[in-house]
């Protein structure tokens, strides 16, 4: 008798799973590439060249860093639990810190265009000169990520932190208040979202040897979001009311980029505490998983639309012209 042709079950559901994480990763694409244009539509606000460029290599750089400093967090918390499993999950971090090195060369390469400026002159500028650090904290993470000891990339990584914040406010009013708010913000944003991923890699490959171990991991990482959504949202409003005037909030990109985002992160907060609910009920990891998966994906749009934020132009000059 010939054997069926036809795939097997976990053949079907891994196609399915393939096509479907192209499909996000196009949609994605498209909504960088696309999403500064159509937020700006109809403001009279100022074009930026290469905003598309600029939001896609933004998002990967904040997805680089996010994937780097949740690991070590998320494996911080692996090691903490008594009787794990000895298995973890291969490491992420090496490649994630060469992405975000290569989105902060990309940034450097796509300024130099913009500004019809040479690779030295380009190093010369404040824009420039930031960028540059940030590549290069980037590389150092990623040698410490490949070495025995893969902690001390958090030195480097906190390095390209604190040279994103100040890239991200070269405004004259109070750049620095405005800089100490984004490195908070992003550092927890980052741990938030990188930290959930590697928990749920964690847990995925220990769901059969140490299920127990499975639900205090992910009850760890939630004690630990709590204190990381608190910050964020600290933080997160102290930009907001500083950098955006109220009379603007529908009629700039920023107001409607902001918008949109707290519209996510009112979503994230729903499934987040749905996961947190499951976790505290009797069922077990494997539904906390699928809850706390939904938040992942949340949490990944929430990254793109804070990577066009970026871009788009300081809502101020529409204000008081």
């Amino acid at each position: 008798m010939l054997p069926s042709r036809a795939p097997a079950p976990a053949r079907r559901r891994s196609t399915a799973a393939v096509l479907s994480t192209a499909a996000a990763c196009l949609a994605a694409v498209a909504a960088a590439l696309l999403g500064a244009g159509l937020v700006a539509h109809g403001t009279g606000e100022l074009r930026i060249p290469g905003a598309g460029t600029a939001t896609l290599l933004r998002t990967v750089l904040f997805g680089a860093l996010a994937v780097h400093l949740g690991a070590l967090a998320a494996d911080a918390l692996a090691r903490s639990l008594p009787g794990r499993p000895g298995t973890a999950p291969r490491s992420w971090t090496v490649a994630a810190s060469v992405a975000g090195a290569a989105a902060a060369a990309g940034q450097i390469l796509r300024l130099a265009h913009v500004s019809d400026l040479g690779l030295v002159e380009t190093y010369g500028t404040r824009e420039g000169g930031l960028l540059l650090l940030t590549a290069n904290g980037f590389v150092l993470a990623a040698c410490c990520a490949a070495s025995s000891r893969p902690a001390l990339a958090a030195a480097p990584l906190a390095l390209a932190v604190g040279a994103e914040a100040l890239r991200a406010h070269p405004e004259a009013y109070s750049p620095a208040v405005g800089a100490a708010l984004t490195a908070v913000h992003l550092t927890a944003a980052s741990l938030w979202c990188g930290g959930l991923l590697q928990v749920l890699r964690t847990m995925r490959l220990w769901r059969r040897t140490g299920p127990g171990a499975a639900r205090a991991l992910l009850g760890r990482y939630a004690r630990l979001a709590g204190r990381l959504y608190a910050a964020l949202a600290v933080t997160g409003t102290c930009s907001a009311l500083r950098r955006l005037p109220p009379d603007v909030v529908l009629t700039s990109a920023y107001g409607r980029t902001l918008l949109a985002k707290l519209v996510l992160v009112a979503l994230v907060s729903a499934l987040a505490l749905g996961a947190r609910r499951r976790l505290a009920s009797d069922a077990g990891p494997a539904a906390a998983h699928r809850r706390a998966r939904r938040e992942l994906v949340a949490l990944a749009a929430v990254v793109l639309v804070s990577a066009i934020l970026t871009v788009v132009p300081d809502p101020h000059w529409l204000s008081t012209r």
